[in-house]
């Protein structure tokens, strides 16, 4: 039987995990062919591209964000080979498996849940009524079989990557630690599932074997990475011990479980080399209690903000919009707590109503509606109306351009704190200002970015008063983010520094030693390629640090060292006035 595994990613640097678990399971009993495609090719190109590999047997990972377009693709290949065996699998299939073989008669089997045993067991030739968590054809009849427990030693299954021939270069590449989640949240289909870990030994050869492949990011998936604190801990130090370059981990942790002592630890931790996600979803304890959550956000705060402050992790938090008992008014809420953690990056999802999740079950009680389609996500309810999801669906792309990849971040805190006084309201109205000039209709430029902010501080009437000090803001940030070395015209406020005064300046000792990110025996030429040096009218750091009422001229020279391998820390921002006008009057 010539078998292929396959799926449809979300983006082409993504790996999946599932279908190199069954091939690894299967592999001293047949030989399996992977082949991952993404969302964004079509049907056709991915059918094509199967049918000429000629498998016997397909098997596809589905989840939600592809589970359409899947069964678009076996649609046709079971056209064009109506002898081909196609297995679906994963979580979009496991919870009404039967109803959907009814309806794509093109379906030959669907496990569910685990799948490893049920593949092994199919691939073997054994007859199907006797696989447990397998539904199949029979007859014209469609059958499920009985639940298999899950594998309680996960070390029987083979490692998905070791001695692996892939070329992982970087990938994001997906792991996990422990199957099963300790918590009940009621719009996730793995609440309450028993916790099952693999052994520390099998995970250090794991990492050890992705680090030297250069992966880009290991991406733990557990659903709480942190929920056996000293398992979790013996992973990290084994992480740190290691020391690698240029990997980042990713983890999904619950910040209420950290300790003052586990912040102490943190500190250690090389900057860029972990990256946290904790999903608080709302602030409003009335929600948090209905979905289950047991959340403290006074305790989230203190955690994540201990986290900021070390500067060496990279931190994101996360928001659902249409939760029982959050409307618009409690979602600004929310979103202004989280935001005022300042996390590198606040993101915001729309609640997908999952088949199986408790919430789904209770849908009438508070009123969704919401198409029945992946991924299933909310129109409105009891709560929020349509109206204000929609509003929501801009801020929240607004979020992700301006916001999360911190390229604005001086900018939008000074407007903040001086004219709106709350994140969501500067959002809610910059999301309409960019409404109403069709922003949203097309894409744009990271430099573009730039042009579409200064424009609304010129045009607003309650920010154009302080137009030329946001203006010099943008400047900073423009220069902060490293989006080009050469500023737009429009931020062009004072003289520019001459060539031969920078070149001068990268010689002074007193300038040289503040350089973090260069060594200071490197040849200026060498420096030069990654520093830039600006006059700015006002002075910066103040303006930054603690807005006054009333602003009056002080120009700076402020010189940005770059930092291109950068996770959290991209620039070094120095002021060098004194050393400037030192150096002028010695000219």
């Amino acid at each position: 039987m010539s078998i292929l595994l396959t799926t449809l990613n979300s983006k082409f640097i993504h790996t999946n995990l599932a279908i190199r678990y069954l091939k690894k399971y299967v592999e001293d009993i047949a030989d399996v062919e992977l082949l991952e495609f993404t969302i964004n090719q079509t049907a056709e190109e991915i059918a094509r591209k199967i049918f000429i590999k000629n498998p016997s047997l397909i098997g596809f990972s589905t989840y939600i964000w592809n589970l359409k377009q899947t069964l678009e693709v076996c649609k046709r290949l079971k056209t064009i080979n109506p002898d081909v065996r196609i297995l679906l699998g994963g979580p979009e299939v496991s919870f009404d498996s039967k109803e959907l073989m009814q309806e794509n008669k093109f379906i030959d089997y669907i496990i569910c849940d685990e799948g490893e045993e049920a593949f092994k067991e199919l691939v073997l030739g054994l007859n199907p009524k006797n696989i447990q968590n397998l539904v199949y054809r029979e007859d014209g009849n469609i059958i499920k079989n009985k639940t298999r427990k899950p594998i309680e030693n996960l070390d029987l299954i083979p490692s998905p990557y070791l001695n692996s021939k892939e070329d992982f270069t970087g990938k994001i590449v997906y792991y996990e630690a422990s199957r099963g989640c300790p918590f009940n949240c009621s719009f996730c289909l793995s609440s309450g599932r028993k916790v099952r870990y693999f052994s520390l030994e099998r995970i250090y050869q794991d990492i050890d074997y992705l680090v030297k492949r250069k992966v880009k990011q290991i991406k733990f998936i557990d659903r709480t990475f942190n929920a056996n604190k000293n398992f979790a801990r013996k992973i990290l130090d084994y992480i740190i011990a290691l020391d690698p370059d240029e990997v980042n981990f990713h983890f999904e942790i619950t910040a209420r479980l950290f300790e003052t002592e586990d912040i102490e630890y943190f500190k250690t931790v090389k900057e860029g080399l972990f990256q946290f996600e904790i999903g608080m979803q709302s602030t409003n304890e009335k929600t948090l209690k209905e979905i289950d959550r047991n959340e403290n956000y006074e305790k989230v705060k203190e955690i994540s903000l201990k986290i900021k402050e070390l500067g060496n992790i990279h931190q994101h938090l996360d928001l659902i919009i249409g939760l029982p008992y959050e409307d618009y008014e409690s979602f600004s809420k929310s979103f202004d707590d989280l935001y005022n953690i300042h996390p590198d990056k606040l993101q915001l999802g729309f609640l997908k109503l999952l088949k199986g999740s408790k919430l789904r079950f209770e849908e009438k009680k508070h009123g969704y509606i919401y198409i029945d389609d992946p991924p299933y996500e909310i129109l409105y309810n009891n709560y929020i109306s349509y109206k204000d999801i929609v509003k929501l669906k801009f801020i929240e792309e607004v979020v992700e351009k301006y916001y999360n990849e911190g390229y604005f971040k001086n900018s939008i805190d000074f407007v903040i704190k001086t004219k709106f006084h709350s994140p969501f309201k500067f959002f809610e109205d910059f999301s309409r200002y960019l409404f109403e000039i069709n922003f949203f209709d097309s894409s744009h430029s990271r430099k573009s970015l730039y042009y579409y902010m200064n424009n609304y501080f010129k045009d607003e009437e309650q920010l154009n008063d302080s137009y030329e000090i946001l203006v010099e803001l943008l400047k900073f940030d423009f220069l902060n983010s490293n989006v080009d070395k050469n500023i737009p015209e429009y931020m062009n406020t004072c003289p520019k520094i001459r060539f031969d005064e920078i070149h001068n300046l990268l010689k002074e000792k007193n300038v040289i030693k503040q350089l973090i990110f260069h060594d200071e025996n490197l040849s200026t030429k060498e420096i030069i390629k990654d520093v830039v040096i600006y006059k700015f009218k006002y002075n910066i750091s103040e303006l930054l640090n603690q807005p006054p009422l009333s602003v009056s001229s002080d120009e700076r020279i402020i010189l940005f060292e770059y930092n291109n391998k950068g996770i959290v820390n991209r620039t070094n921002v120095i002021d060098i006035t004194n050393i400037y006008k030192e150096m002028d009057k010695w000219i």
